[in-house]
């Protein structure tokens, strides 16, 4: 039985994401957002990040033995929009290079992850060809964050804490996006983007 605590702690967590997320649909207009959109959007997860205590290990225990990820779905509509997640990963988990084909907003809880992005050479007419040049590398720790167009590439990377904690809002569930391409830098090859670890509900 969870206790207390845990109860008051989720109470709170949910009204915190019914009120952050009813301000983020106003801000997206019903449309999917441009940059400066996803800006305000990225304002509005980041005060729900900065409520540390709403996010800890009792309730969203990190991944076991030698897994270094683990990921929550915390919100999402009824149509899949708005998802909502909480990411969990360890020291030397390794994300490579892919899109997402919808908008994203990440910020940070607790510890930091570096976003590795990229451009794209080619003009992606070959199927299963994608060459990329990195343009910048931005690390997102507590109080930090990044937003992302649907044709925006980025890989992550753990590579100082030993656990991070960041939220993760996509325009749809990840479980939807089923045309999301990952790179192959070495041989400048793409693919199609698995989920990853199973999600948790």
């Amino acid at each position: 039985m969870p206790s207390t605590e845990a109860k008051n702690r989720k109470t709170e967590r949910d009204r915190t994401v019914h009120d952050a997320l009813a301000r983020i649909r106003g801000l997206a207009g019903g449309s999917s957002p441009d940059r400066s959109g996803l800006s305000r959007i990225l304002e509005v997860l980041l005060t729900v990040a900065a409520r540390r205590p709403l996010w800890t290990a009792e309730d969203f225990p990190p991944p076991e033995g030698a897994a270094r990820h683990a990921r929550y779905l915390i919100s999402e509509d009824p149509d899949q929009s708005f998802a909502l997640y909480l990411n969990v990963m360890r020291q030397g988990n390794l994300i490579i290079p892919h899109n997402h084909t919808t908008w994203a907003c990440i910020a940070a809880v607790e510890g930091s992850e570096h976003n590795h992005l990229y451009r794209r050479l080619d003009d992606g007419t070959r199927s299963g060809i994608g060459i990329l040049e990195q343009t910048d590398t931005v690390e997102v720790g507590p109080g930090q964050g990044i937003a992302l167009l649907p044709d925006d590439i980025h890989a992550v990377e753990i590579k100082t804490d030993p656990e991070i904690r960041h939220l993760h809002l996509y325009g749809r569930s990840l479980e939807t996006l089923s045309e999301r391409i990952r790179f192959d830098l070495a041989n400048g090859r793409t693919e199609k983007m698995p989920i990853g670890v199973e999600t948790r509900r």
